[in-house]
């Protein structure tokens, strides 16, 4: 907050500064209007009317930006609830499962031997023995 109280202050210092640097008049005209002040008034509304303006285009993508993002959040706590429920609902089923069968023993797999790059390549049967 102080960070950005400086910044404003420095940016209200450098424009006294350059508005009394260049107090020349300037009459500016367009189309049927005519404007007469001086040219640090002028350069400084065109400044303004140019924030308006960016201000005033920008303001959809902004705000449909934060609508987007508003939506995804809520998206994203709803599927967090829905994992959760998930989640308690797989608990529930694993346990009743658990309760109603017993546990049986775990089946283990018969061990392969190695074979070898030649046996692989020669469509051997894998035995050392018969190649003897």
């Amino acid at each position: 907050m102080q960070l950005l109280l400086i910044f404003g202050v420095s940016i209200a210092i450098g424009s006294v500064m350059f508005a009394l640097q260049n107090n020349v008049p300037v009459t500016v005209n367009f189309a049927f209007w005519r404007f007469d002040s001086s040219l640090a008034m002028v350069l400084l509304l065109a400044l303004g009317m140019g924030v308006v303006i960016a201000a005033m285009i920008s303001s959809p993508a902004v705000i449909k930006g934060q609508w987007t993002a508003s939506r995804l959040r809520r998206q994203l706590t709803g599927l967090e609830k829905d994992k959760a429920a998930l989640e308690q609902k797989i608990g529930k089923l694993e346990a009743k499962l658990a309760s109603t069968n017993p546990p049986s023993l775990p089946v283990t797999e018969e061990e392969k031997p190695y074979v070898g790059l030649k046996t692989l390549l020669t469509g051997g049967s894998g035995n050392q023995s018969d190649e003897a």
